[in-house]
């Protein structure tokens, strides 16, 4: 029987380096440390292992893809743009696409194709994962990835950046609770993503140790969208005691609780306070403004891009999860009860 021909990342683990020194020992760059090369090329030719055809050439493409799940919100303009301006004064351009498909959280198979035949050098996935046999042919190719804002839980050696959401969550609902509310609910996004549970459990936290009981029908499923705020908003105002102050778990949502209120003729905050989560550039424009739980995603786009540059020229990263702090933007959509 044939024996099964080791992978790249099999001989940076051997090797105790990155996949992208692998790459780089295969295809001849001259930029690895002389010890550093003895020792993986001679794991590389105990293992038998020969490029394939598809392998990287020494000389870089000078393009980074980054896909995200939508690229029609103004949370996804905030990620290119941190990307962008990284990727612009480090000389590499941006392929951006969007994950095709509602319900998918994956890019499909033709993804992988088109990445190989552009060569690109690295990968940002942006709320969104890779499959197995996906990250397997990313490791062939000698491509680095770095996630944004995971959708699940990640490999731990796929470095990943996020911020830090129970701590946003519980600080939303602990501005209300400091401003006398007792009946607060919240409009989670899907439950099967962290970032969405982690703030609802946030939530949970502070009416916990507040000693407040959550009511029947207070914590409510949206998807970050504002049709979906809209809906939950009137849900809540359908209950035989509604909230007096809603937390939503993105700025969007808040956007269609604001319609919602506006429709039942309600005033925020008079009638109802409201607090958002990811402080867009719209919140403060808002009318009134929106206090809102700052998520620095300009910040964690940059910093994942540098990240993912460190990987590509062979370094090794300090921390392979990094989380950047969510602080509370008090604006005028929330008031003492």
């Amino acid at each position: 029987m044939e024996q099964r021909r080791a992978t790249l990342a099999e001989i940076a683990h051997a090797a105790n380096v990155s996949v992208p020194t692998v790459s780089k020992v295969l295809n001849g760059r001259p930029d690895v440390a002389p010890g550093t090369r003895r020792r993986v090329q001679t794991l590389l030719d105990e293992r038998g292992y020969t490029a394939r055809g598809t392998s990287r050439p020494a000389a870089r493409a000078g393009l980074i893809d980054l896909v995200l799940r939508d690229l029609g919100s103004p949370w996804a303009m905030q990620i290119i743009d941190g990307v962008e301006e990284f990727a612009y004064r480090a000389g590499f351009g941006v392929v951006v696409s969007a994950v095709h498909g509602r319900h998918r959280s994956r890019p499909d198979r033709r993804w992988t194709e088109q990445l190989a035949a552009r060569r690109c050098d690295g990968v940002l996935l942006v709320l969104s994962d890779i499959s197995t046999g996906q990250r397997g042919q990313l490791d062939e190719l000698g491509i680095p990835v770095v996630i944004i804002d995971p959708a699940g839980q990640p490999e731990a050696d796929i470095p990943s950046v996020g911020a830090t959401n129970w701590a946003g969550g519980r600080a939303a609902t602990g501005h209300l609770l400091g401003l006398g509310h007792q009946r607060i609910a919240v409009i989670g996004g899907p439950a099967a993503v962290p970032c969405s549970r982690a703030r609802v459990d946030g939530y949970r936290a502070a009416m916990d140790a507040a000693g407040r009981r959550i009511p029947a029908g207070y914590v409510r499923a949206g998807d970050f969208t504002s049709p979906s705020g809209y809906r939950e908003t009137n849900a809540l105002l359908d209950l035989t005691r509604p909230p007096t102050a809603i937390f939503t778990c993105s700025d969007e949502m808040a956007w269609g609780a604001y319609e919602a209120l506006y429709e039942r003729g309600l005033r925020v905050p008079d009638d109802m306070s409201v607090v958002g989560f990811d402080d867009l550039d719209a919140a403060r424009w808002a009318v009134p403004p929106l206090t809102t739980v700052r998520q620095p995603l300009t910040e964690m786009a940059g910093m994942a891009a540098r990240m993912l540059l460190n990987l590509m020229d062979g370094e090794e990263l300090g921390s392979h999860r990094i989380e950047l702090a969510t602080p509370l933007i008090v604006r005028h959509s929330t008031r003492a009860r």
